[in-house]
């Protein structure tokens, strides 16, 4: 679950009283991990997997009511901030009305802090610990926001655009106070942060975040790394990601993200990703990384197509950069390898080779045979797992367990029905403890599953942008103590307690 789906005050979840709650309810119910979304600050669509940047934090997920604890935000100006939710729909995530009331509150916070002999000693030290992403997010926050509008490879000026050293100096001065406020800012999700993860190593708990491979078009990460990725020398893209044409997509998919000039990333032994990574482990405990097959071979797509189809597959130096990271980050690394979809031997080589765990989707193994029958020896269905898997019922990209099942034709849920021996009305709650009597070295279920909520409350519409798309909350209340216990039982029962 992601700390957006928070229940909260301020129209989204944040790292405030409740995910201090939810984080006690799930350790006291024996869970190991709480895995989230990206923690990036996101753009258009408001997909974490489209962040404007790979190393700052969303400023949406900071709690006014710690900067009120704080003395950075008064009671009256916080309570102003939540009366304007008072009428919202607890169940969804409003976001551009969320930034209309928070951002503001935040900026306010920020001005108050700078005042604040400590703080700016603190934030000093901060600034120059990150600076290598700090600085540029910094000037590209204040710019996006002069524009109202993230495409700077088509909307800015050409001399911002092409980072015209005079230009940004000048930008620099001119916009200074709001470039302070954003890295006061980018301190304050900082400093939460870590005390969020304090909290719940306190508890026994460790959180699992999530990268995708690819950075946006328009993050401030190709703005300012244009060397990173294949580009005309002019600062056009030549290149764009996706994945090619197949049954349910006869055109492909044309994701539009830059495909990385992996040459230079040779020629730097890597630098940029070993930054990443390192950025990733400060946010989270563990790391899964989106698209991992993208390590071995990414589909390469000219930038001036309309569909995917004149895409090709072309090798990336995935054995070097994992050799890479082990040097830098030690061998065992903290990552678990999303290699869903079509995976080649060399993908599977290169997860078992660098000893990162895979992934395992219970509700992908139930498909029918032409004889009507599910296949039994289908390696997503919970009970041909081996030890080298995560495994889930779905993700952030399936729709819930109750969803799917309510979705499906008559002939395969009496097929479900038989494998996971139970009833419909029981089905989810079956299909959660399948998984977690599997031998996967690791079994998580998506908060909507243990609360079994039905398809208004899946997270994500792939291939869409929509209102509801990443917006699902969970409500005041839901997350029950009855709940807690039954997943005490569920868990003791099949023995994950000692996994």
């Amino acid at each position: 679950m992601h700390i957006s789906s928070l229940p909260g005050k301020y129209g989204i979840g944040d790292f405030g009283p409740q995910s201090y709650i939810f984080a006690n309810k799930i350790a006291s119910a024996g869970f190991k991990y709480w895995q989230m979304l990206p923690l990036g600050p996101t753009g258009y669509g408001n997909s974490p997997y489209s962040a404007l940047s790979a190393f700052a934090g969303n400023e949406l997920l900071i709690s006014p009511e710690l900067l009120v604890n704080d003395g950075f935000l008064t009671k009256e100006e916080a309570a102003s901030a939540t009366e304007a939710f008072k009428d919202e729909n607890p169940s969804h995530v409003d976001f551009n009305y969320v930034k209309q009331v928070k951002m503001p509150l935040l900026e306010t916070a920020a001005k108050r802090a700078l005042k604040e002999t400590s703080f700016r000693s603190n934030l000093e030290k901060f600034c120059s610990e990150n600076s290598y992403w700090l600085e540029d997010y910094s000037l590209y926050y204040v710019l996006q926001n002069k524009y109202n509008d993230t495409r700077w490879y088509s909307i800015w000026d050409e001399s911002e655009r092409i980072r015209d050293k005079k230009t940004l100096e000048e930008r620099e001065y001119q916009y200074k106070e709001e470039i302070e406020i954003c890295k006061a800012i980018q301190f304050f999700f900082d400093l939460q942060l870590k005390a969020f993860q304090a909290y719940i190593h306190s508890l026994g708990l460790l959180s699992i975040g999530d990268i995708p491979i690819f950075v946006g078009k328009d993050s401030v990460d190709a703005w300012s790394n244009l060397e990173l990725f294949k580009t005309d020398g002019q600062g056009h893209f030549t290149d764009v990601s996706g994945v090619p044409p197949d049954n349910f997509s006869p055109d492909g998919q044309l994701w539009g993200t830059p495909v990385y000039n992996w040459d230079y990333h040779l020629k730097t032994g890597f630098a940029w990703w070993k930054k990443r990574i390192k950025r990733a482990l400060e946010l989270n405990d563990i790391i899964r990384i989106d698209h991992f097959r993208g390590f071995d071979a990414y589909f390469d797509i000219p930038s001036n197509a309309t569909t995917a189809r004149d895409g090709v597959w072309t090798h990336a130096p995935g054995i070097e950069l994992f050799d890479s990271l082990k040097k830098e980050f030690g061998k065992d690394l903290p990552i678990i390898a999303e290699d869903l979809g079509n995976i080649t031997e060399s993908v599977i080589r290169l997860r078992k080779t660098n000893g990162l765990p895979g992934m395992k989707i219970a509700q992908f193994g139930f498909e029918l045979t032409r004889q009507g029958k599910i296949r039994k020896s289908h390696s997503f269905l919970p009970k041909n797992y081996t030890r080298a898997f995560v495994a889930y019922t779905g993700t952030h990209d399936n729709d819930t367990t109750r969803g799917w099942f309510d979705s499906i034709d008559s002939s395969l849920k009496e097929q479900v029905l038989s494998y996971l021996e139970t009833d419909e009305k029981n089905v989810v709650r079956a299909l959660v403890k399948s998984v977690m009597e599997s031998k996967a070295d690791t079994a998580i279920v998506p908060m909507q599953d243990i609360l079994e909520l039905d398809t208004s409350s899946r997270m994500n519409y792939p291939s869409s942008c929509n209102d509801i798309n990443w917006s699902w909350r969970m409500k005041y209340g839901e997350f029950t103590d009855k709940l807690v216990e039954e997943y005490k039982l569920l868990i003791t029962a099949t023995s994950r307690f000692l996994s």
